[in-house]
């Protein structure tokens, strides 16, 4: 079988590639096709990527193309992980925002907004070439915003896509170390929209635990996702909350920490990803491939310990030298990807967390609404669990990013500034007509009139 990534440049793709040698053979993978019109960079990615299979003397064929009709054809499963822009262009959205008052995350805030709306249309276009050349293929699409840009391609007729995040998994990871437990003992299970979901029940080996993971300081306290909550706020909710929540819940905390930093974190990732490629670019990989695959780790510690750093005020995590460093082992968008393919190879199925349709899973949304929840995934499909009540609070946050994210679609479908000023009006970060016609009115400056 064959797996395309289209943003194959993207620099977690060396940590994928490494994830997937240890379960390739498992899940029939022959080869790995890279794609990105970046070819510079993606030249350095797939020689890391050839070096990791080659450390471990394995045999799967990774190489990369320039040629996305190339990339795509045969294909049994596509990775969509794009930047329209660069990285630069996450800084201009969120120092834009950041300007009127506004946090500008490229998720949960309006830099999601404007990522969107500059990259729903190349999608599209990738997706076409999908359809006519691998019309059987699954895609993944981790490009952010994950759940708005996957409620597109579905709303626009792909319905062999799916979202995917690794938040959810890497807290259940986190979770089930603090706990002391095996992941397959401890069941987790989420409900709501990529980045605005909720933890309704913790099961280890079968027993009810969330009450008193809720009445337990040290360990909220000890969960990386959960320290930056007050914990009577948790308790009052009765649920443990995705980390993104934190720009809802502590909204001024999370703007005065930005401010004060004097960099968003997309100058941070900007500025780790020029000097890395700055380091690679004048060494000659050949003949040290270990030397560069260090300094790539290098800059990924880096990259990941300034990770909500800034917006929780948290202290970042000390470095290692560069040397000794392992590659991550499939954590992350690979491992839930992976774990999503075993699924729907397999009879019991696996429970994962994805963006997929509703279908009757939360009460009072749409079937084809996408939400982000736990499902069940095996060879008789993805069935997301059923949510048989939501508290009001939650719900009425669910159904209004929900509107937001259908009338960013229809902007974007339409060319409409005026449905576009709208969605950002409806956004609780926003919540004023005036802000939000100012912010689409500048993302249209900067990026050459696109609602035009």
């Amino acid at each position: 079988m064959k797996i395309a990534v289209i943003g194959g440049a993207g620099v977690r793709t060396v940590i994928f590639i490494n994830g997937l040698l240890k379960r390739y053979k498992k899940l029939h993978i022959d080869e790995v096709v890279l794609y990105d019109i970046q070819e510079e960079k993606q030249k350095i990615i797939e020689k890391l990527c050839k070096h990791v299979v080659e450390r471990n003397h394995e045999e799967l064929k990774v190489w990369a193309v320039s040629d996305p009709v190339e990339a795509i054809t045969g294909a049994d499963y596509i990775v969509t992980t794009l930047r329209v822009g660069g990285d630069h262009s996450r800084v201009v959205d969120e120092t834009i925002a950041l300007d009127l008052g506004v946090i500008g995350q490229e998720t949960t805030g309006v830099g999601g907004f404007s990522m969107a709306v500059r990259t729903i249309p190349v999608l599209i276009e990738y997706c076409k070439l999908i359809k006519k050349y691998a019309p059987d293929a699954w895609i993944f699409n981790f490009t952010n915003p994950s759940g708005l840009v996957t409620q597109a391609l579905r709303s626009a007729g792909y319905d062999k896509i799916i979202g995917i995040c690794d938040a959810p998994s890497s807290t259940k990871f986190r979770m089930a170390h603090d706990l002391g437990v095996e992941e397959d003992n401890l069941y987790v299970e989420f409900f709501g929209l990529n980045h605005l979901s909720w933890i309704r029940s913790v099961k280890k080996k079968g027993e009810e635990i969330l009450p008193e993971l809720l009445a337990d300081d040290a360990f909220l306290q000890g969960v990386q996702e959960f320290s930056m909550f007050d914990p009577e706020l948790l308790r009052s909710i009765g649920f443990l909350p995705n980390e993104y929540l934190y720009y809802y819940y502590h909204r001024e905390k999370a703007l005065e920490n930005i401010q004060k930093s004097g960099a968003t974190r997309g100058k941070t990732i900007e500025n780790v990803n020029i000097h890395m490629m700055d380091e690679l670019k004048h060494m000659d990989i050949d003949a040290d491939p270990e030397g560069a695959l260090q300094i790539f780790l290098y800059y990924m510690q880096v990259r990941e310990n300034s990770y909500m750093s800034i917006e929780s005020g948290l202290a970042k995590r000390p470095l290692l030298e560069k040397g000794q460093l392992e590659v991550p082992d499939g954590m992350g968008y690979a491992g839930v990807m992976l774990d999503c393919i075993e699924g729907m190879q397999s009879e019991e199925g696996k429970y994962l967390v994805l963006s997929v349709e509703n279908n009757g899973s939360i009460p009072g949304l749409a079937d084809e609404d996408v939400i982000e929840t736990t499902c069940l995934v095996s060879k008789d499909g993805i069935q997301p669990v059923k949510v048989e009540e939501v508290p009001e609070h939650c719900y009425l946050l669910i159904r209004l990013i929900k509107m937001y994210e259908k009338l960013t679609v229809e902007a974007v479908k339409n060319h409409s500034k005026e449905t576009a000023v709208q969605a950002l009006m409806l956004h609780p970060l926003v919540n004023s007509y005036s802000l939000a016609k100012q912010l689409v009115d500048k993302y249209d400056e900067v990026y050459g009139g696109i609602f035009h």
